[in-house]
């Protein structure tokens, strides 16, 4: 009799006892059933209640019921057109997107959620742009971009770091989970999934349906890794939380996947009997519109099949599987050669040699076809073994010697991906050392900037002019100046402990330094103007400590510094995401005449910077080098056309937009 050596499976992913709905602290207002509104849907004829009430169903579908859900989104969308309410467009187009990536539709998905993300941007508040980050993040994993997801994960992260929110937080980290999962950083994805675990179970309840939603994706992923580890029990587990989470709040989009995944563990766990109640759950459940989740869990009921010398059925299961298969996945070679490995063991068993060894051929060849050493190699083993069995000790020594080149092969192919995993690691850690190291110089840069910030010039005359007006005995004026002064010299203590101050703080710096230098100094022939764009928020937007202050200062002492009036004008408008572009413009003599009027002894040419711009460019390049962007500092020669005289100069400057920490309280919805 013939022995089965290897165990293979189609399907893996996902525990043990079943865990009850109390156990996870599901309200159960989750289970309410949806009917009530449908009635109400029904008997309202107002189009705008019944888009109120679109918008319920629909939010409430998205997990429940993809494809009724699907239906009433064509309604939701006439509806908006007709009455003209865009506002709802977010939702619908979020709901859109949602049911999509459920119904394994990746590019409509992603389609639908860039169209809410451009709708967000015009009129959605924060936590809904983080919201469509975090989902876009998910289908972009999906197709396999991780770049995007990154991306989108990182602008995410971002914006909460200005509008903290638990629940979003917890979903980051998810999706991060996957990426990390996806390059095979099993301990970062096991780390991830857990700390997005403890973040969501520390909530206060209610939790929202969204948020169940990412448990299951959870435990799907720690089901994963603990395969990975071939730690069954847990992983079992893990699935098990998974599919019962979904069960118990009627999730059943993708359930299917959830049982096969469960039964797949069990498998692994050699207890066929609960494999089989698993994996017949994934055949009735018609809610998943996975057909290849269907297929798969035909092909390993199949093997069941096998195992228990049940030889007809196995082979009936095999071949349903594989017309799923050929219809939906022709090119699954893995799947195929599975299928034809396992027709060959149920010949053997049956005496059918020839045909046995046909479709050992026929598994060989579709291995062939994608490189996969380790099922050629248990290919070649099994037919040696047959061969050993039945006396044909030289063709079984001939496939052995097949079977040790192609074993080589996979091992070496081990190795390769274990080498490449921890480069990825190696990568990682390399570019977050760096970063750390650039962000201390960047620092330091910070410290030496401040310590230059302060022209000596400035503070003695702005000391002198108190001190006149001490003398002319103006007193009211030399009380406010001094508290201007001393204000301003208390700030440049503050900031400099500060590596990030926000730009409405930086601004008001500016105005208070500007102001003692037009009246203390320049005696009100310096006047000054700043501008914000409207669409700026300076009490949230974040910059790096007291960064324009030296271009400022740089302007006042060599363009206007001889001047009997004087004009500067400093604007601040969005460049990009990540950046703002701020322009100090002046209209002074020009940096050709300000060259002329500095002592021979300086090398400074044309092109004169203060000490101050020297480290404040070096400061905002280690900034850009952190966000993995390019910095400039532009510096135009104002000139009449005409005759070339000499009108100022603006200076042109990219800003790195840097998050700020506000107080944590959570905002709009989850």
């Amino acid at each position: 009799m013939y022995f089965f050596t290897i165990f293979p499976f189609l399907m893996k992913n996902r525990p043990q006892d079943s865990i009850s709905l109390e156990s996870m602290k599901i309200p159960t207002a989750l289970k309410t059933p949806s009917s009530q509104w449908e009635r109400q849907l029904k008997e309202q004829k107002d189009a705008r209640q019944r888009l109120v009430l679109l918008d319920h169903l629909i939010g409430h579908y998205q997990f429940t019921n993809a494809r009724r859900a699907q239906a009433l989104l064509e309604e939701m969308e006439r509806l908006i057109s007709e009455l003209e309410l865009p506002d709802f467009s977010i939702h619908y187009f979020s709901y859109k997107g949602f049911v999509e990536n459920q119904l394994y539709q990746y590019q409509d998905a992603e389609s639908s959620f860039q169209k809410a993300a451009e709708l967000i941007e015009e009129r959605g508040d924060v936590s809904e742009q983080i919201s469509v980050c975090i989902q876009l993040a998910g289908v972009y994993i999906n197709l396999n971009n991780m770049d995007g997801a990154s991306a989108l994960l990182e602008k995410a992260s971002k914006l909460l770091k200005v509008f903290p929110d638990d629940p979003l937080q917890a979903r980051i980290i998810c999706r991060e989970g996957y990426i990390h999962l996806h390059y095979s950083n099993f301990s970062k994805a096991i780390e991830s999934f857990l700390e997005a675990d403890k973040q969501l179970q520390s909530l206060p309840l209610p939790l929202e349906y969204m948020d169940y939603y990412f448990l299951t994706l959870i435990y799907s992923g720690l089901g994963k890794v603990y395969e990975h580890n071939n730690e069954w029990k847990k992983s079992v587990r893990s699935y098990r939380r998974a599919a019962d989470m979904c069960e118990n709040l009627g999730m059943r989009t993708r359930l299917s996947w959830h049982y096969l995944n469960v039964g797949s563990g069990y498998m692994a766990l050699n207890d066929n009997e609960n494999a089989e109640a698993y994996f017949k759950k994934a055949l009735e459940e018609r809610d998943d519109s996975s057909t290849l989740a269907r297929a798969s869990a035909y092909a390993n009921l199949g093997y069941i099949s096998l195992l228990q010398r049940q030889f007809e059925p196995a082979l009936g299961l095999f071949n349903r599987a594989e017309r799923i298969y050929q219809k939906v996945k022709a090119d699954d070679y893995y799947n195929f050669s599975n299928l034809e490995r396992w027709r060959a063991m149920v010949y053997l068993e049956t005496g059918e040699s020839d045909k046995a060894m046909n479709h050992f051929v026929a598994a060989y060849n579709f291995a062939r076809k994608i490189d996969d050493f380790k099922q050629i190699s248990g290919i070649l083993k099994e037919i040696a073994s047959y061969h050993a069995e039945i006396g044909d000790f030289k063709s079984a020594y001939e496939y052995q010697i097949l079977y040790d080149q192609n074993a080589e092969k996979y091992a070496n192919e081990l190795n390769l991906r274990k080498v490449m995993e921890l480069e990825v690691k190696y990568d990682a850690e390399k570019k977050k050392k760096e970063a750390e190291l650039l962000q201390l110089q960047a620092t330091r840069l910070q410290l030496k900037a401040l310590r230059a910030q302060m022209n000596p010039h400035f503070l003695y005359n702005a000391l002198n002019g108190i001190q006149n007006y001490i003398t002319s005995n103006e007193v009211k004026n030399a009380s406010k100046y001094l508290a201007k002064f001393a204000n301003l010299m208390r700030k440049s203590l503050e900031y400099s402990e500060l590596e990030i101050i926000s730009l409405e703080e930086e601004i008001e710096f500016l105005e208070d330094y500007l102001t003692i230098n037009a009246k203390l100094r320049f005696e009100d022939q310096l006047f000054f103007e700043i501008k914000v764009d409207d669409e700026i928020e300076e009490d949230i937007l974040g910059v790096p400590t007291m960064i324009i202050q030296p271009y400022v200062e740089n302007a006042i002492e060599h363009g206007l510094r001889s001047r009997k009036k004087g004009k500067i004008t400093v604007s601040f408008t969005p460049l990009d995401d990540d950046n703002l572009l701020c322009v100090v413009e002046d209209n002074g003599i020009g940096r050709e005449e300000a060259a002329k009027m500095q002592p021979k002894t300086t090398e400074n040419g044309p092109n004169f910077r203060s000490m101050g711009t020297a480290i404040t460019e070096k400061r905002l390049e280690i900034l850009h080098q952190i966000k993995g962007g390019q910095y400039y500092v532009n510096t135009i020669d104002l000139k009449n056309t005409r005759t070339g005289k000499a009108l100022g100069t603006r200076v042109e400057i990219k800003i790195p937009i840097v998050d700020i920490q506000l107080p944590s309280n959570n905002i709009g919805h989850r």
